[in-house]
């Protein structure tokens, strides 16, 4: 074997893998160990009890196996057995050790056959055993029985995978001889996650009861399906002979003679059979352990470091200290105070690049949001013409009148100006929103001490809804100051004389401003049907008279050019399939958008861009589809102007459009100013001066900072953690990892295409690893006679020239 200090290796990563299930976390290490896989009724529990010489597993129908079993062998001048979860507790009478595994599996599966990832250990001292640690999976199984759920094997599957896709595991594929190999799920899965075979061991059970004239001689001589480790083969006892109460002892010598008589097998007798497999898997992980011990140690320091300051932190820690509370409190409310001005203002730490938030979030409110709720607020064409001609007519009363009357226009203004009240209103209530969640935000890092994290938000919240009821009455007031007089001497204002030349201007600053590029960006299209490609994506480009469509961001392909004439847009309801958000544009005449479509469906990734892209193609001039009810519609349809009335509503209309443009101007401009100081300012300005008060105000500052159950359970966990690697770095410190070297065995044929590794390179699939069941060349009838291993008292580095021919003499 080596030295003492290999000898050491299992014992020392049982002693850390003890460590590591007594703090309840495997800390993200994989320890080397060796992984039982097979089906069910591969003769698994056999193997095992066979290594103890003991019958000590729950038998039955179905899965008997139902939580992984962490399988300690230790060598040892007496015989009994322990469980991690029974500490000090010995058990002398394997009966009780049966028992003891399915009371504790029923206590966490309950008794309905239900499997779970939580593992027994299991430790067993024995003078008969080497030192071994095997973790025994459940079988795999196809068919649930009694009530288990419809998806046990994938269940059982998942769970096996969880040990055998590390690469510190080794895998012991158990096979039944009487099945075709080809279809083993014990070697299917470990190909799976070994497609190379080096990690995985091979082990044929049932030997004694395959057909007459049939063997197994090609699979143990690693030939048909070939592994790194090669293959093992074994003899277990019967159910007959498991009912009858069989000595182990007995069937080992029984699978010896089983071995030595059989024409197949008896060449390679002294390298099959149960104390075979003991020994090699001994030596296996013996070596395994000690090629992964500098990457394992990496990572128990990686993992050290990491924990060094935290767990620093944590040694002087006294909960009840009142001086520490108060200094904690202090810091706690002025960070909470630079996170929130972070993100108000912005900073260039930590920024979110998922969504917008804080800041920027209400300046897309301000600057996209508002503009297009005002715009909203706009009514129909036709409508506008209808009140104004009313108004006219009603001004005028019984008279027909020769001038057209600035009564009407005031009162067209002002219905119109009252309109602006809701979206101001709905603008503040959005930065509150906004507001409440930047400071929920903020207050995640004051978890630890959920008093203070309750305190803070709620004395925070509620004076952001104390300023919510000024900053309204303060909107409301401007809207207010506008309708109170309506200037009409604004230099802005077109007056009565220019009224009548709006429309010819207006038609002239569009054509000039048609080549205007407003918004660029990615679209879905989402109503192309299926046999056309489906829903694709592509690069959209917004000017002032057209939307067009590229292949991509290089607008060098174009797809289509869409003229923004009629065009409308409408909200259309979110798929309960999809995860886009989607608007559709249409024609106010009924004609096709988009080649046989009445409609062109575009989709984005959030609503905050659904929103964006209405703003911009308002900007454009299409303007969101405005619900009228029947009666209105029929009433406009149906309504008539002489030529007289319409000249005079054509420049009250102008001239209202004139107007309006100027209260939204100054709105626009004031609204975001007016918030900002009554409210984002002022938010800022009492988390900075009065927070700190109101906390102390609030009660008792010590039960503020009285740290939550997981904050404490955190605390603890990085202790014991922080202490257990360091434990396990000085116990694998201790440790030395030099021994001899054992040479490879014999060579296998290579199969056509496979070419012979470079030097230093791990041996191919096909070759049996140092301890596999070809060691001595003396067992293959094709090897030369070569030398077993170098004499100790050789160099290492000299070794090889063992294996090399010597040259004949010219």
């Amino acid at each position: 074997m080596g030295n003492r200090g290999m000898e050491e290796l299992i014992p020392l990563v049982n002693r850390l893998q003890d460590a590591f299930s007594s703090i309840g976390q495997a800390c993200n290490l994989d320890l080397p160990q060796i992984a039982v896989v097979g089906g069910q009724s591969a003769g698994k529990s056999s193997v095992l009890e066979n290594f103890v010489g003991r019958d000590f597993l729950p038998r039955g129908s179905g899965i008997v196996t139902r939580r992984p079993l962490v399988l300690q062998l230790i060598s040892a001048t007496a015989e009994w057995a322990e469980f991690l979860h029974c500490k000090g507790k010995k058990f002398t009478e394997f009966d009780e050790v049966r028992q003891e595994i399915e009371a504790e599996t029923d206590r966490v599966t309950g008794a309905n056959k239900g499997i779970s990832p939580i593992p027994i250990n299991l430790r067993v001292y024995s003078p008969h055993v080497l030192n071994l640690t095997l973790i025994d999976l459940p079988g795999i199984t196809k068919v649930p029985v009694g009530d288990q759920p419809a998806d046990i094997e994938q269940q059982i599957r998942d769970m096996i995978m969880q040990f055998i896709t590390r690469e510190s595991c080794l895998i012991l594929a158990v096979t039944p001889a009487n099945t075709d190999l080809a279809n083993s799920d014990a070697l299917k899965l470990a190909k799976d996650v070994d497609p190379q075979g080096l990690r995985t061991i091979g082990v044929i059970t049932k030997l004694d009861l395959m057909d007459e004239g049939t063997d197994a001689r090609d699979v143990l001589e690693n030939k048909l399906l070939p592994l790194r480790r090669g293959y093992i083969g074994v003899v277990n006892r019967s159910q007959k002979d498991i009912d009858g109460k069989k000595d182990i002892k007995a069937a080992l010598e029984a699978e010896r003679k089983f071995f030595l008589s059989h024409p197949s097998y008896r060449h390679m007798a002294e390298k099959m059979g149960t104390p075979r497999l003991q020994k090699v898997l001994n030596q296996q992980l013996t070596n395994h352990i000690r090629d992964t011990l500098p990457t394992f140690r990496s990572k128990l320091q990686s993992q050290l470091l990491a924990l060094d300051k935290e767990a620093e932190e944590y040694r002087g820690y006294r909960p009840d200290d009142p001086s520490r509370k108060t200094k904690q409190l202090l810091q706690m409310v002025q960070q909470f105070s630079v996170d929130f001005e972070k993100r108000i203002e912005g900073s260039g730490d930590q920024v979110d690049t998922v969504e917008l938030s804080g800041g920027a979030k209400i300046n897309r409110i301000f600057h996209e949001r508002f503009p297009f709720e005002l715009v909203k607020m706009e009514c129909d064409e036709k409508e506008m013409r209808r009140e104004i001609s009313y108004a006219i007519k009603n001004i005028h009363g019984i008279r027909t009148g020769l001038f057209t009357p600035d009564m009407a226009f005031e009162a067209i203004v002002k219905k119109q100006i009252i309109k602006l009240k809701e979206p101001c209103v709905k603008c503040v209530d959005m930065v509150i929103q906004e507001l409440i969640n930047t400071v929920r935000q903020c207050s995640n890092k004051l978890e630890c001490f959920p008093r203070l994290r309750e305190e803070t938000e709620r004395i925070v919240t509620s004076h952001i809804r104390d300023r919510e009821s000024r900053a309204k009455d303060q909107v409301l007031l401007m809207i207010d100051i506008q309708l109170s007089y309506i200037n009409t001497n604004h230099e802005d204002f077109i007056g009565f004389a220019n009224a009548q030349q709006r429309s010819s201007q207006a038609n002239k600053n569009q054509s000039s401003a048609g080549n205007q590029v407003i918004r660029k960006g990615w679209l879905t299209i989402n109503n192309i049907s299926i046999m056309k490609g489906g829903a694709k994506e592509y690069w959209f480009v917004l000017t002032a008279e057209s939307l067009s469509w590229f292949k991509d961001d290089e607008e060098k392909e174009k797809k289509y050019m869409l003229p923004l004439d009629n065009l409308k847009v409408r909200d259309v309801e979110k798929s309960f399939m999809s995860s886009k958000h989607i608007f559709s544009i249409f024609n106010t005449e009924l004609r096709n958008v988009y080649k046989d479509n009445r409609t062109l469906e575009l989709a984005c990734d959030s609503q905050d861009d659904v929103d964006s892209w209405k703003s911009s193609l308002l900007r454009a001039g299409v303007y969101p589809e405005k619900t009228t009810t029947s009666e209105t519609t029929s009433a406009s349809d149906n309504f008539s102007m002489d030529p007289q009335l319409e000249r005079k509503v054509e420049t009250i209309r102008n001239l209202v459009d004139s107007y309006m443009a100027i209260v939204n101007k100054c709105i626009r401009d004031l609204m975001p100013k007016a918030i900002m100081h009554l409210m984002i300012n002022n938010v800022k300005d009492f988390i900075n001066a009065e927070l700190l008060a109101q906390l102390y105000s609030a009660g008792d500052q010590n039960a503020l900072m009285d740290e939550s159950q997981e904050q404490a359970q955190r605390r603890d966990e990085v202790l014991r953690t922080h202490q257990a690697l360091k434990e396990a770095l000085a116990i694998i410190g201790d440790i030395s990892t030099s021994t001899i070297t054992v040479p490879l065995g014999i060579k296998m044929r290579m199969s056509s295409g496979q070419r012979p590794a470079p030097r230093g390179a791990p041996p191919p699939p096909n070759r049996p690893g140092p301890l596999g069941p070809f060691n001595n060349t003396a067992d293959s009838p094709q090897a030369p006679s070569r030398p077993n291993r170098a004499p100790p008292s050789i160099p290492r580095h000299k070794q090889a020239s063992l294996w090399k021919p010597k040259l004949k003499e010219s």
